[in-house]
Protein backbone atom coordinates (compact mmCIF):
# COMPACT_ATOMS: atom_id res chain seq x y z
CA UNK A 1 0.00 0.00 0.00
CA UNK A 2 1.12 3.23 -0.94
CA UNK A 3 1.31 6.36 1.35
CA UNK A 4 1.57 9.98 -0.20
CA UNK A 5 1.94 12.89 2.00
CA UNK A 6 2.44 16.06 0.75
CA UNK A 7 5.50 18.30 3.03
CA UNK A 8 5.23 21.47 1.35
CA UNK A 9 3.01 23.53 3.56
CA UNK A 10 1.77 26.12 1.37
CA UNK A 11 -0.05 23.13 -0.54
CA UNK A 12 -0.92 20.51 1.88
CA UNK A 13 -4.36 20.39 3.12
CA UNK A 14 -3.09 19.70 6.79
CA UNK A 15 0.23 19.61 9.06
CA UNK A 16 2.54 16.48 7.85
CA UNK A 17 1.92 14.71 11.03
CA UNK A 18 -2.17 14.91 10.98
CA UNK A 19 -1.57 13.86 7.20
CA UNK A 20 -0.19 10.32 8.41
CA UNK A 21 -2.46 10.10 11.24
CA UNK A 22 -5.19 10.03 9.01
CA UNK A 23 -3.87 8.07 6.41
CA UNK A 24 -3.62 5.16 9.09
CA UNK A 25 -6.50 5.86 10.83
CA UNK A 26 -7.99 5.35 7.46
CA UNK A 27 -6.41 1.78 6.67
CA UNK A 28 -7.04 0.79 10.05
CA UNK A 29 -11.53 1.28 9.11
CA UNK A 30 -10.88 -0.04 6.03
CA UNK A 31 -9.32 -2.74 7.32
CA UNK A 32 -6.43 -2.84 6.03
CA UNK A 33 -4.46 -2.82 9.29
CA UNK A 34 -5.86 -4.98 11.85
CA UNK A 35 -5.45 -5.37 15.51
CA UNK A 36 -2.19 -6.38 16.83
CA UNK A 37 -0.39 -5.27 13.36
CA UNK A 38 3.07 -3.45 14.04
CA UNK A 39 3.94 -0.38 12.58
CA UNK A 40 6.92 0.97 10.61
CA UNK A 41 9.57 2.17 13.48
CA UNK A 42 9.36 5.81 13.41
CA UNK A 43 13.48 6.40 12.60
CA UNK A 44 12.51 3.92 9.73
CA UNK A 45 8.68 5.49 8.12
CA UNK A 46 10.96 8.99 8.83
CA UNK A 47 13.51 8.14 6.40
CA UNK A 48 11.19 6.78 3.82
CA UNK A 49 9.05 9.66 3.97
CA UNK A 50 12.04 12.45 4.07
CA UNK A 51 10.55 13.67 7.57
CA UNK A 52 11.58 14.83 11.11
CA UNK A 53 10.91 11.59 13.24
CA UNK A 54 9.59 14.16 15.44
CA UNK A 55 6.74 14.41 12.69
CA UNK A 56 6.20 10.57 12.70
CA UNK A 57 5.98 10.51 16.34
CA UNK A 58 3.86 13.20 16.81
CA UNK A 59 1.53 11.21 14.45
CA UNK A 60 1.43 7.54 16.49
CA UNK A 61 1.48 9.99 19.97
CA UNK A 62 -1.70 11.55 18.27
CA UNK A 63 -3.43 8.01 17.29
CA UNK A 64 -2.09 6.25 20.60
CA UNK A 65 -3.93 9.25 22.32
CA UNK A 66 -7.02 8.45 20.69
CA UNK A 67 -6.86 4.26 21.63
CA UNK A 68 -5.64 3.31 18.05
CA UNK A 69 -2.07 2.57 18.77
CA UNK A 70 -0.19 1.16 21.54
CA UNK A 71 3.48 1.16 22.25
CA UNK A 72 5.23 -1.96 23.56
CA UNK A 73 8.85 -1.52 25.19
CA UNK A 74 11.42 -3.04 23.42
CA UNK A 75 9.16 -4.16 20.44
CA UNK A 76 7.64 -1.25 19.16
CA UNK A 77 4.01 0.59 17.81
CA UNK A 78 1.07 -1.76 17.19
CA UNK A 79 -2.84 -1.20 16.21
CA UNK A 80 -4.44 -1.97 19.01
CA UNK A 81 -7.09 -4.11 19.53
CA UNK A 82 -10.62 -2.75 19.96
CA UNK A 83 -12.73 -3.08 23.08
CA UNK A 84 -16.09 -2.49 23.84
CA UNK A 85 -16.79 0.73 25.28
CA UNK A 86 -16.54 1.02 29.14
CA UNK A 87 -19.77 1.99 30.68
CA UNK A 88 -19.18 5.63 31.56
CA UNK A 89 -17.50 6.07 34.61
CA UNK A 90 -17.84 9.61 34.92
CA UNK A 91 -18.80 12.81 32.87
CA UNK A 92 -18.29 12.51 29.05
CA UNK A 93 -15.17 13.89 27.42
CA UNK A 94 -16.52 17.51 26.53
CA UNK A 95 -16.29 18.98 22.82
CA UNK A 96 -13.67 21.52 22.08
CA UNK A 97 -14.64 24.69 20.51
CA UNK A 98 -13.16 24.75 16.77
CA UNK A 99 -11.77 27.55 17.18
CA UNK A 100 -9.40 26.08 20.53
CA UNK A 101 -9.32 22.62 18.56
CA UNK A 102 -7.19 24.90 15.72
CA UNK A 103 -5.13 26.54 18.06
CA UNK A 104 -3.93 23.29 19.45
CA UNK A 105 -3.10 21.81 15.70
CA UNK A 106 -1.07 24.78 15.79
CA UNK A 107 0.58 24.21 19.26
CA UNK A 108 1.47 20.79 18.19
CA UNK A 109 3.20 21.78 15.07
CA UNK A 110 5.68 24.19 16.70
CA UNK A 111 9.16 23.25 18.15
CA UNK A 112 9.32 21.18 21.75
CA UNK A 113 12.13 22.48 23.86
CA UNK A 114 11.49 20.59 27.27
CA UNK A 115 14.04 21.78 29.96
CA UNK A 116 17.20 20.12 29.02
CA UNK A 117 20.08 20.47 31.39
CA UNK A 118 23.38 21.92 30.05
CA UNK A 119 21.67 23.08 26.67
CA UNK A 120 23.01 25.82 25.44
CA UNK A 121 19.43 28.00 24.90
CA UNK A 122 19.64 29.94 21.26
CA UNK A 123 15.75 29.86 21.04
CA UNK A 124 13.84 32.12 23.50
CA UNK A 125 13.63 35.82 23.81
CA UNK A 126 13.14 36.10 27.67
CA UNK A 127 15.99 38.06 29.40
CA UNK A 128 18.82 36.43 31.13
CA UNK A 129 17.72 36.24 35.17
CA UNK A 130 21.11 37.42 35.86
CA UNK A 131 20.60 40.46 34.62
CA UNK A 132 17.13 41.50 36.94
CA UNK A 133 17.46 44.15 38.61
CA UNK A 134 16.04 42.66 41.66
CA UNK A 135 17.21 44.82 44.47
CA UNK A 136 16.34 48.41 42.74
CA UNK A 137 12.71 47.20 41.81
CA UNK A 138 11.94 45.31 44.93
CA UNK A 139 13.27 49.37 46.80
CA UNK A 140 10.49 50.74 43.91
CA UNK A 141 7.34 48.30 45.31
CA UNK A 142 8.57 49.05 48.61
CA UNK A 143 8.17 52.74 48.08
CA UNK A 144 5.01 51.93 46.09
CA UNK A 145 3.65 50.26 48.26
CA UNK A 146 4.28 52.36 51.74
CA UNK A 147 2.57 55.44 49.49
CA UNK A 148 -0.22 54.10 48.20
CA UNK A 149 -1.45 51.65 50.32
CA UNK A 150 -5.05 49.85 50.17
CA UNK A 151 -5.52 51.84 46.84
CA UNK A 152 -3.26 49.44 44.63
CA UNK A 153 -5.13 46.64 46.06
CA UNK A 154 -8.75 47.22 44.38
CA UNK A 155 -9.27 46.88 40.82
CA UNK A 156 -8.36 50.51 39.70
CA UNK A 157 -8.99 51.82 36.76
CA UNK A 158 -9.46 49.75 33.56
CA UNK A 159 -6.78 52.48 31.79
CA UNK A 160 -4.38 51.38 34.17
CA UNK A 161 -2.12 53.02 37.21
CA UNK A 162 -2.37 56.50 36.06
CA UNK A 163 0.78 57.30 37.59
CA UNK A 164 2.58 54.58 34.73
CA UNK A 165 0.83 56.32 32.01
CA UNK A 166 1.61 59.71 32.58
CA UNK A 167 5.19 58.59 33.07
CA UNK A 168 5.33 56.71 29.84
CA UNK A 169 3.52 59.31 28.24
CA UNK A 170 6.66 61.84 29.18
CA UNK A 171 9.11 59.55 27.73
CA UNK A 172 7.14 58.88 24.64
CA UNK A 173 7.15 62.39 24.02
CA UNK A 174 10.68 62.65 24.24
CA UNK A 175 11.09 60.62 21.47
CA UNK A 176 8.99 61.76 19.13
CA UNK A 177 5.23 60.18 19.92
CA UNK A 178 3.20 63.51 21.37
CA UNK A 179 0.26 61.30 23.33
CA UNK A 180 -1.02 62.49 27.05
CA UNK A 181 -1.90 59.59 30.00
CA UNK A 182 -5.42 59.34 28.37
CA UNK A 183 -4.20 57.77 25.10
CA UNK A 184 -2.64 55.14 27.10
CA UNK A 185 -4.31 51.75 28.28
CA UNK A 186 -2.01 49.14 30.11
CA UNK A 187 -2.21 45.21 29.41
CA UNK A 188 -0.73 42.47 30.83
CA UNK A 189 2.55 42.57 28.34
CA UNK A 190 2.49 42.70 24.39
CA UNK A 191 0.81 39.50 24.21
CA UNK A 192 -2.17 40.29 25.52
CA UNK A 193 -2.31 43.96 23.72
CA UNK A 194 -1.63 42.19 20.47
CA UNK A 195 -5.00 40.36 21.14
CA UNK A 196 -6.89 43.60 22.23
CA UNK A 197 -5.38 45.49 19.29
CA UNK A 198 -6.70 42.71 16.51
CA UNK A 199 -9.86 42.79 17.88
CA UNK A 200 -10.15 46.54 17.37
CA UNK A 201 -10.44 45.50 13.95
CA UNK A 202 -10.80 42.59 12.95
CA UNK A 203 -13.31 39.56 13.49
CA UNK A 204 -13.14 36.12 13.16
CA UNK A 205 -12.87 35.14 9.24
CA UNK A 206 -11.21 38.65 8.16
CA UNK A 207 -7.52 38.63 7.51
CA UNK A 208 -5.44 40.53 9.02
CA UNK A 209 -1.73 41.72 6.55
CA UNK A 210 1.59 40.25 8.11
CA UNK A 211 5.25 40.49 7.00
CA UNK A 212 7.16 37.27 6.45
CA UNK A 213 8.63 36.01 8.50
CA UNK A 214 6.82 37.61 11.68
CA UNK A 215 6.42 36.86 15.49
CA UNK A 216 5.32 33.29 16.06
CA UNK A 217 3.25 34.17 18.70
CA UNK A 218 1.31 36.88 16.53
CA UNK A 219 0.54 34.29 14.40
CA UNK A 220 -1.06 32.36 17.09
CA UNK A 221 -2.47 34.29 18.40
CA UNK A 222 -4.42 35.16 15.23
CA UNK A 223 -5.14 31.44 14.63
CA UNK A 224 -7.07 31.59 18.50
CA UNK A 225 -9.00 34.84 16.94
CA UNK A 226 -9.97 32.88 13.79
CA UNK A 227 -8.50 35.39 11.81
CA UNK A 228 -6.36 34.91 8.34
CA UNK A 229 -2.89 35.87 8.30
CA UNK A 230 -2.29 37.28 4.33
CA UNK A 231 1.92 37.19 4.01
CA UNK A 232 3.90 40.18 2.70
CA UNK A 233 6.87 39.59 1.93
CA UNK A 234 10.54 41.09 3.81
CA UNK A 235 13.10 42.35 1.94
CA UNK A 236 16.57 43.83 2.68
CA UNK A 237 15.15 47.12 3.17
CA UNK A 238 11.65 46.05 5.20
CA UNK A 239 8.32 45.20 4.09
CA UNK A 240 7.83 44.87 0.20
CA UNK A 241 5.83 47.88 -0.06
CA UNK A 242 4.48 47.05 -3.46
CA UNK A 243 3.16 43.65 -1.98
CA UNK A 244 1.76 45.16 0.53
CA UNK A 245 -0.23 47.91 -0.82
CA UNK A 246 -1.50 44.60 -3.18
CA UNK A 247 -2.69 42.91 -0.08
CA UNK A 248 -4.33 46.14 1.80
CA UNK A 249 -6.17 47.37 -1.51
CA UNK A 250 -7.92 43.55 -0.56
CA UNK A 251 -10.99 44.27 1.33
CA UNK A 252 -10.85 41.56 3.24
CA UNK A 253 -8.02 42.44 4.72
CA UNK A 254 -8.82 44.66 8.12
CA UNK A 255 -5.33 45.84 9.30
CA UNK A 256 -1.56 45.63 9.21
CA UNK A 257 0.25 44.00 11.94
CA UNK A 258 4.20 45.32 11.82
CA UNK A 259 7.95 44.93 13.80
CA UNK A 260 9.59 48.40 12.22
CA UNK A 261 12.16 48.28 14.98
CA UNK A 262 14.30 45.09 16.11
CA UNK A 263 11.99 42.81 13.93
CA UNK A 264 11.01 39.11 15.05
CA UNK A 265 12.50 37.27 13.82
CA UNK A 266 14.86 39.61 11.34
CA UNK A 267 16.27 41.52 14.02
CA UNK A 268 16.16 44.63 11.47
CA UNK A 269 15.09 47.71 11.44
CA UNK A 270 13.67 49.82 8.99
CA UNK A 271 14.79 53.66 8.19
CA UNK A 272 12.44 56.66 8.26
CA UNK A 273 11.58 56.99 4.11
CA UNK A 274 10.35 53.13 4.23
CA UNK A 275 8.28 53.80 7.31
CA UNK A 276 7.14 57.27 6.12
CA UNK A 277 6.05 55.21 2.73
CA UNK A 278 4.27 52.48 4.59
CA UNK A 279 1.73 54.60 6.86
CA UNK A 280 1.24 56.66 2.73
CA UNK A 281 0.09 53.34 2.26
CA UNK A 282 -2.04 52.40 4.68
CA UNK A 283 -3.66 55.99 4.34
CA UNK A 284 -4.51 55.85 1.02
CA UNK A 285 -6.42 51.97 1.76
CA UNK A 286 -7.66 53.71 5.31
CA UNK A 287 -6.47 50.45 6.81
CA UNK A 288 -4.95 50.60 10.78
CA UNK A 289 -1.43 49.60 11.74
CA UNK A 290 -0.47 47.55 14.36
CA UNK A 291 2.81 48.73 15.05
CA UNK A 292 4.73 46.21 17.91
CA UNK A 293 7.43 48.20 19.79
CA UNK A 294 8.40 45.53 22.02
CA UNK A 295 11.52 46.10 22.30
CA UNK A 296 12.18 49.68 21.15
CA UNK A 297 14.33 50.28 24.23
CA UNK A 298 16.86 47.72 23.35
CA UNK A 299 19.14 50.27 20.83
CA UNK A 300 22.63 49.28 21.58
CA UNK A 301 23.95 51.19 18.24
CA UNK A 302 23.33 53.20 15.65
CA UNK A 303 20.59 56.05 15.60
CA UNK A 304 17.11 55.47 16.91
CA UNK A 305 14.48 56.54 14.21
CA UNK A 306 10.84 57.60 14.82
CA UNK A 307 8.34 55.34 15.80
CA UNK A 308 6.00 54.58 13.30
CA UNK A 309 3.27 56.22 16.42
CA UNK A 310 5.30 59.16 16.44
CA UNK A 311 5.18 59.99 12.15
CA UNK A 312 1.84 58.59 12.39
CA UNK A 313 -0.90 62.65 11.65
CA UNK A 314 -4.15 60.36 10.91
CA UNK A 315 -4.47 57.92 13.80
CA UNK A 316 -4.16 55.11 12.12
CA UNK A 317 -1.44 53.47 14.38
CA UNK A 318 -2.10 51.68 17.58
CA UNK A 319 1.34 51.17 19.31
CA UNK A 320 2.38 47.94 20.98
CA UNK A 321 5.33 48.72 24.24
CA UNK A 322 6.10 46.11 26.36
CA UNK A 323 8.73 45.92 29.88
CA UNK A 324 8.98 41.76 29.57
CA UNK A 325 12.06 42.43 27.71
CA UNK A 326 14.08 45.21 29.08
CA UNK A 327 12.94 44.36 32.28
CA UNK A 328 11.72 40.89 33.06
CA UNK A 329 8.31 38.85 32.54
CA UNK A 330 7.22 39.23 35.56
CA UNK A 331 6.76 42.51 35.37
CA UNK A 332 3.82 41.63 32.87
CA UNK A 333 2.80 45.54 32.39
CA UNK A 334 2.57 46.71 29.00
CA UNK A 335 0.50 49.23 27.32
CA UNK A 336 -1.13 50.29 23.92
CA UNK A 337 -0.57 53.73 22.29
CA UNK A 338 -4.05 54.93 20.49
CA UNK A 339 -6.13 58.01 19.89
CA UNK A 340 -9.70 59.14 20.49
CA UNK A 341 -12.26 56.58 20.13
CA UNK A 342 -9.81 53.58 19.31
CA UNK A 343 -8.77 54.37 23.62
CA UNK A 344 -12.72 54.35 24.47
CA UNK A 345 -12.69 50.88 22.12
CA UNK A 346 -9.56 49.37 23.94
CA UNK A 347 -11.25 50.37 27.44
CA UNK A 348 -14.58 47.91 26.69
CA UNK A 349 -12.66 45.01 25.42
CA UNK A 350 -10.03 45.29 28.59
CA UNK A 351 -13.35 45.28 30.46
CA UNK A 352 -14.49 42.04 28.79
CA UNK A 353 -11.16 40.31 29.32
CA UNK A 354 -10.30 40.92 32.82
CA UNK A 355 -10.27 43.90 34.29
CA UNK A 356 -7.98 45.84 34.72
CA UNK A 357 -3.92 44.69 35.24
CA UNK A 358 -2.11 44.30 38.34
CA UNK A 359 -1.65 47.56 40.32
CA UNK A 360 1.37 47.26 42.89
CA UNK A 361 3.50 46.07 39.65
CA UNK A 362 2.01 49.17 37.65
CA UNK A 363 2.73 51.47 40.75
CA UNK A 364 6.19 50.27 41.32
CA UNK A 365 7.00 50.08 37.93
CA UNK A 366 6.14 53.60 37.61
CA UNK A 367 8.32 54.64 40.61
CA UNK A 368 11.01 52.32 38.95
CA UNK A 369 10.96 54.66 35.97
CA UNK A 370 10.60 58.13 37.43
CA UNK A 371 13.82 56.98 39.90
CA UNK A 372 15.90 56.85 37.04
CA UNK A 373 16.72 53.18 37.80
CA UNK A 374 15.19 52.50 34.72
CA UNK A 375 17.73 54.31 32.49
CA UNK A 376 20.25 52.88 34.59
CA UNK A 377 19.27 48.89 34.01
CA UNK A 378 18.63 50.17 30.11
CA UNK A 379 22.85 50.87 30.01
CA UNK A 380 23.84 48.06 31.25
CA UNK A 381 21.30 45.52 29.66
CA UNK A 382 22.56 47.17 26.50
CA UNK A 383 26.29 46.55 27.04
CA UNK A 384 25.94 43.03 28.01
CA UNK A 385 23.75 42.48 24.76
CA UNK A 386 26.07 44.65 22.45
CA UNK A 387 28.80 41.99 23.65
CA UNK A 388 26.90 38.76 23.14
CA UNK A 389 25.50 40.38 19.68
CA UNK A 390 29.58 40.58 18.56
CA UNK A 391 30.22 37.38 19.97
CA UNK A 392 27.38 35.79 18.07
CA UNK A 393 28.44 37.29 14.88
CA UNK A 394 32.03 36.62 15.54
CA UNK A 395 31.17 32.75 15.82
CA UNK A 396 28.60 32.52 12.93
CA UNK A 397 31.53 34.59 10.80
CA UNK A 398 33.98 31.71 11.71
CA UNK A 399 31.62 28.52 12.16
CA UNK A 400 28.82 28.54 9.63
CA UNK A 401 29.14 27.00 6.17
CA UNK A 402 29.79 28.79 2.99
CA UNK A 403 26.75 30.54 1.70
CA UNK A 404 25.11 31.71 4.86
CA UNK A 405 23.64 34.95 5.22
CA UNK A 406 22.75 36.87 8.85
CA UNK A 407 21.72 40.40 9.50
CA UNK A 408 23.19 42.36 12.25
CA UNK A 409 21.22 43.99 14.92
CA UNK A 410 21.01 47.07 16.42
CA UNK A 411 19.97 46.28 18.92
CA UNK A 412 17.33 43.70 20.86
CA UNK A 413 17.66 40.03 21.10
CA UNK A 414 17.69 38.22 18.21
CA UNK A 415 19.89 37.29 15.05
CA UNK A 416 17.70 35.68 11.88
CA UNK A 417 20.51 33.09 10.06
CA UNK A 418 20.04 32.05 6.26
CA UNK A 419 21.68 28.52 5.47
CA UNK A 420 22.33 27.00 2.26
CA UNK A 421 18.31 26.66 0.92
CA UNK A 422 19.13 22.72 0.54
CA UNK A 423 19.07 22.71 4.83
CA UNK A 424 15.63 21.98 6.33
CA UNK A 425 16.05 23.77 9.73
CA UNK A 426 13.48 21.35 11.30
CA UNK A 427 16.16 18.68 10.75
CA UNK A 428 19.19 20.53 11.95
CA UNK A 429 16.90 21.31 15.07
CA UNK A 430 16.79 17.69 15.87
CA UNK A 431 20.47 17.71 15.56
CA UNK A 432 21.18 20.16 17.05
CA UNK A 433 18.85 19.18 20.03
CA UNK A 434 21.01 15.82 20.50
CA UNK A 435 24.08 18.27 20.70
CA UNK A 436 22.86 20.20 23.67
CA UNK A 437 21.85 23.29 21.68
CA UNK A 438 18.80 25.29 21.49
CA UNK A 439 17.57 27.30 18.76
CA UNK A 440 14.35 28.56 16.68
CA UNK A 441 13.77 27.06 13.13
CA UNK A 442 12.40 29.39 10.89
CA UNK A 443 9.46 27.03 9.47
CA UNK A 444 7.58 28.55 12.61
CA UNK A 445 7.67 32.45 11.82
CA UNK A 446 5.74 32.22 8.32
CA UNK A 447 2.31 32.34 8.14
CA UNK A 448 2.01 28.88 5.73
CA UNK A 449 4.85 27.11 8.13
CA UNK A 450 6.67 26.50 4.93
CA UNK A 451 9.90 24.54 4.81
CA UNK A 452 12.80 27.08 5.89
CA UNK A 453 16.20 27.02 5.53
CA UNK A 454 16.51 29.78 8.51
CA UNK A 455 16.80 30.02 12.16
CA UNK A 456 16.36 32.61 14.65
CA UNK A 457 19.17 32.64 17.55
CA UNK A 458 18.32 34.88 20.64
CA UNK A 459 21.59 36.46 22.61
CA UNK A 460 18.93 36.60 25.43
CA UNK A 461 19.61 33.84 27.61
CA UNK A 462 23.25 32.66 27.04
CA UNK A 463 26.64 34.22 27.58
CA UNK A 464 28.74 35.05 25.17
CA UNK A 465 31.17 32.02 25.87
CA UNK A 466 28.19 29.92 25.57
CA UNK A 467 26.89 31.87 22.48
CA UNK A 468 30.47 31.11 20.45
CA UNK A 469 30.06 27.42 21.67
CA UNK A 470 26.35 27.05 20.34
CA UNK A 471 27.10 28.60 17.27
CA UNK A 472 30.52 26.22 16.62
CA UNK A 473 28.41 22.95 17.20
CA UNK A 474 25.48 24.09 14.54
CA UNK A 475 28.33 25.30 11.99
CA UNK A 476 29.41 22.19 12.64
CA UNK A 477 26.30 20.09 12.12
CA UNK A 478 25.22 22.43 9.14
CA UNK A 479 27.83 21.51 7.37
CA UNK A 480 27.62 17.52 7.89
CA UNK A 481 24.20 17.97 7.23
CA UNK A 482 25.41 19.64 3.73
CA UNK A 483 28.38 17.08 3.13
CA UNK A 484 25.72 14.00 3.55
CA UNK A 485 23.43 16.04 0.71
CA UNK A 486 20.56 15.54 3.85
CA UNK A 487 18.19 17.55 1.98
CA UNK A 488 14.88 16.51 1.67
CA UNK A 489 12.16 17.10 -1.07
CA UNK A 490 9.78 19.78 -0.54
CA UNK A 491 7.29 17.90 -2.35
CA UNK A 492 5.46 14.86 -2.23
CA UNK A 493 6.82 11.36 -1.22
CA UNK A 494 5.52 7.62 -2.03
CA UNK A 495 6.35 4.91 0.05
CA UNK A 496 4.98 1.15 0.76
CA UNK A 497 4.56 0.09 4.49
Amino acid sequence: MDMTIERDAAGAAAPVYRQIADEIRRRVDTGELGAGDRLPPIRSLAERLGVNRDTVSLAYESLASEGLLEARVGRGTFVRAMQPPPLPAGPPELRLSAATERLLDYERTRPRYGNPDGAIPLHAVVPDPALYPLDAFRRSLTRAMAREGAELLGYGSLQGHEGLRQVLAERLSVLGTRVGPESIVLSQGASQGIALALRLFAERGDAVAVEDPTYQNALGTMVGLGLRPVAVPMRTEGVDLQALDRALARPEVKVLYTIPTFHNPLGTSTDLAHREALLAIAARHGKPVIEDAYEMDLRFEGRPTPALAGLDDSGLVVQLLSFSKSLFPGVRSGALVARGRLTDALLVLRHAADLGGALPLQAALADFLRSGAYDRHLVSLRRELRARRDAAVEALEASMPEGTRWATPEGGYQLWVELPESLDTRDLFADAQRHDVLFAPGFQFHPDARVSSALRLSIANAKAAQIREGIERLGALASERLAAGAAGSAGGTRITI
